[in-house]
């Protein structure tokens, strides 16, 4: 009893020591990974800390521009307003607010904007997924802070866009007084 007690000793202990073993290795062979942070990676055409800014400046901006549906709708009539939408090109396709022009938004770099959106000063108003139920197909529901409105706005913020509006609230489809158009209207 005493011997298998001492070999079962010796097993525990031999195992400690190559477990603490394996453990001074990968100290030796990976310092990088376990004395120091890692290093820091940067890329100057990623910028978070400025993204954080914008976003925070155009959260600010964005909460005096929110317009009811009437509103909306009395904006988009008047001369020199662009209805924005920012959906993909297919989901634009099915359904649109009528008279609304496309720039899918990972299509909006400089050229596009200045091909598209060529006055900074012009009137825009944007809406997006969220703003609609009662037709999922062409307005398939983000999660709330996915929203396409909230990146759409602080990317024209962004590129120097001022005067943008938002349509606020969320609307049937089939009840809205907004007249749309597309594949699934016809």
């Amino acid at each position: 009893m005493t011997r298998l007690l001492l070999v079962a000793l010796m097993i525990v202990s031999s195992a400690a020591l190559a477990c603490a073993q394996t453990k001074a290795e990968t100290k030796q062979d990976r310092p990088d990974l376990v004395n120091t942070a890692k290093a820091r990676i940067t890329n100057p055409a990623i910028d978070m800390k400025g993204y954080l800014a914008v976003a925070t400046a155009a959260a600010q901006h964005r909460e005096a521009r929110r317009l009811t549906e009437d509103e909306f709708i009395q904006m988009s009539r008047e001369p020199g307003t662009i209805v924005l939408d920012a959906r993909s090109a297919e989901k634009y396709a099915e359904l649109h607010i009528r008279g609304a022009i496309n720039l899918s938004f990972p299509d909006i770099t400089v050229d596009s904007l200045n091909a598209t959106l060529p006055d900074k000063h012009a009137r825009i108003l944007i809406y997006c997924n969220n703003n609609f139920v009662g037709e999922q197909k062409a307005f398939p529901t983000k999660i709330p802070t996915a929203s396409l409105n909230l990146s759409t706005y602080i990317a024209l913020y962004s590129y120097g866009y001022q005067n943008i509006y938002e349509l606020g609230p969320l609307l049937n489809v089939k009840t809205s007084k907004l007249e749309f158009e597309g594949r699934i209207k016809e």
